[in-house]
């Protein structure tokens, strides 16, 4: 049977490597069961961060300006990694973290410090 490791929406990531392996892990096991789901999934994201006017850059700190005003802590790690590997610099993650506060206010503010933090430990 399928099991997701959920976190309270609250939940403070210590590890974020270590919560991205096992998130990765789950999502693997999800697939093996539920294909189709996954490639079509897979697929768009693909397709939707591909270079293209914008590059990938620009795409993943956008998809992260979502997870932050979403306050989805997973999306914001998977995010996070692939601004790194982008080459998006700390002040890029900080104004992504601006603009997603003016869509999300409040509570965004606080994901963004997720964002933050994660970067730190990611990036280090």
């Amino acid at each position: 049977m399928l099991q997701m490791h959920c976190h309270g929406k609250d939940k403070a990531m210590d590890d974020w490597k270590s919560e991205l392996e096992t998130i990765r892990a789950e999502m693997g096991d999800y697939a093996a069961k539920q294909g189709a789901t996954q490639q079509g999934f897979a697929a768009l994201h693909g397709a939707s961060l591909a270079p293209g006017a914008l590059g990938t850059k620009e795409k993943e700190l956008i998809a992260l300006a979502i997870g932050i005003a979403r306050q989805c802590s997973y999306c914001i790690g998977i995010h996070i990694q692939a601004c790194i590997a982008a080459g998006a610099t700390r002040p890029e993650i900080e104004e992504t973290v601006n603009v997603s506060v003016l869509m999300g206010g409040g509570p965004a503010l606080m994901y963004g410090m997720k964002a933050l933090e994660a970067y730190d430990q990611m990036s280090a």
